[in-house]
């Protein structure tokens, strides 16, 4: 029995050292390219993003016809002027990663369901990210915020009461061609109050409001902040280019 245990011990010392020769942790080891240094001051855009909006002054922005901008700042914050029409970020974006922040105010009880708080993000000013007051207002669910608009809900409502400030955190990959073939199409991830929501959703095209979406070739283009008539804020919008 000692003479099986120490040939067993043997062995295994043998296989060992063999591995040892054959295997080296440096082997598995990546050196290079060293990520990049981003700060991420609290509270603020992390240092390699685009500031869109922070509380100063909206010369990011162009109404659609692009001309000057024309929704109101007051206390830093963004407000939606209802009739004024859509912004338009001046940059052309294609995939990012966007973070911004959105409030409503009290809700009118009058209004109820699209009509309470409504505006949306859309992703190159096609692909919308709905924006509405979910809090206790039961509505179509592809259409509740946080929804890829008339395509697909999210994956639980995280919504905070109005008045209270909502986070978005989206990352958005942009959809490919080749003429006007679709090779990869659009893919979004929403965290909506720190909470996943849609988890590398495939879009089947541009979010429409009637019929079926369908895509036609595009590149870049810009980030939009929707006009519904309604009054929305916003504030602390910056974007990063992935």
């Amino acid at each position: 029995m000692k003479r099986l245990l120490f040939m067993s011990a043997a062995l295994l010392i043998a296989v060992l050292a063999v591995a040892a020769i054959q295997y080296n942790p440096a082997d598995t080891e990546q050196w290079s390219p060293v990520p990049a240094v981003v700060s991420t001051p609290a509270g603020r855009a992390p240092s390699d993003a685009v500031v869109l909006f922070d509380g100063q002054d909206l010369s990011a922005w162009t109404a659609r016809d692009g001309t000057a901008a024309t929704w109101s700042i007051q206390n830093g914050t963004l407000v939606v002027d209802p009739g004024t029409g859509d912004l338009l970020s001046r940059d052309a974006f294609c995939s990012v990663q966007l973070h911004l922040e959105w409030m409503v105010p009290e809700p009118d009880v009058s209004l109820s369901g699209q009509q309470r708080s409504n505006s949306g993000v859309f992703l190159q000013d096609r692909y919308e990210v709905q924006v509405l007051d979910s809090y206790q207002n039961p509505t179509y669910v592809n259409g509740q915020a946080a929804a890829v608009y008339k395509q697909a809900p999210p994956l639980v409502n995280p919504m905070r009461p109005p008045t209270k400030w909502q986070t978005y955190d989206i990352i958005f990959t942009a959809p490919t061609f080749e003429g006007e073939r679709v090779v990869t199409p659009a893919y979004v991830t929403v965290l909506h109050n720190g909470v996943l929501v849609q988890n590398h959703t495939e879009l089947r095209g541009p979010t429409v409001f009637i019929g079926q979406p369908s895509y036609k070739a595009h590149g870049c283009a810009p980030i939009r902040l929707q006009d519904h008539r309604n009054t929305v804020y916003f504030r602390n919008i910056w974007v990063r280019t992935l």
